[in-house]
């Protein structure tokens, strides 16, 4: 086992899990916040056993997804967005409870909860399919056009996994003001796909063909 790869890993992992659990417990006002506790055991359980996985069979594919750094400053902007998104959606979970703006059923947050352990699923077999996935838009050494399994339906279903993901955190929090705000990753995550996409068919031999075959982005016969 590579220990300087572990150790980083792990460091990342706890920085992740205290920066989440202070966005939902400090505006919470209490950890006696069930919603927020079943979204860490969803969010961080899988994450660290997905991460143990990976070290064992793929330390390449997690380092690489550990140091990765955009370049290009239009996916910077997107990054920005993303993490100003996410702010203010476990902020405003958080001042949710503590104000109880929303009465959602418990049902709903275990219902979205399966929905987002599914969307996890999905996300761990877009990284068994495509050995090429980064965090960061390029176009690697020796890629190649993935146009198999789940590459067959849509171009970018790792995006509709986190789809799924993004918009099933805060209804686990039961809360919809921070539902709202999470609707604001559908339009980032457009612009993003745009932008990878022109940078993959300009870059990558194959990925204009693979464009015109694969016609569907995110969803089938939807977009």
């Amino acid at each position: 086992m590579d220990k300087v790869l572990f150790r980083q890993a792990i460091g990342k992992f706890l920085s992740g899990l205290l920066l989440v659990g202070l966005l939902l417990f400090l505006p919470a006002g209490t950890f006696a916040y069930w919603q927020a506790w079943l979204l860490l055991g969803v969010l961080f359980v899988p994450m660290f056993f997905a991460g143990l996985i990976m070290l064992r069979r793929s330390p390449e594919l997690l380092r690489k997804r550990l140091s990765a750094r955009e370049e290009q400053m239009e996916q910077k902007s997107v990054l920005l967005l993303s993490g100003l998104m996410f702010l203010a959606a476990f902020l405003l979970a958080g001042l949710d409870r503590r104000f109880h703006w929303s009465l959602l059923p418990r049902a709903v947050s275990w219902t979205a909860a399966v929905i987002f352990l599914l969307a996890y699923a999905l996300y761990a077999e877009v990284l068994r399919e495509n050995v090429y996935l980064s965090r960061t838009v390029e176009v690697q050494e020796g890629q190649k056009v993935i146009d198999t399994g789940l590459y067959g339906l849509v171009r970018h279903p790792m995006y509709t996994s986190t789809v799924f993901l993004f918009l099933s955190m805060p209804l686990i929090l039961g809360s919809l003001p921070a539902f709202a705000v999470m609707l604001l990753y559908i339009p980032i995550i457009v612009k993003r796909i745009r932008n990878e996409e022109a940078v993959l068919a300009e870059g990558l031999p194959g990925y204009a063909d693979y464009m015109r075959r694969v016609k569907y982005r995110l969803v089938p016969h939807l977009w």
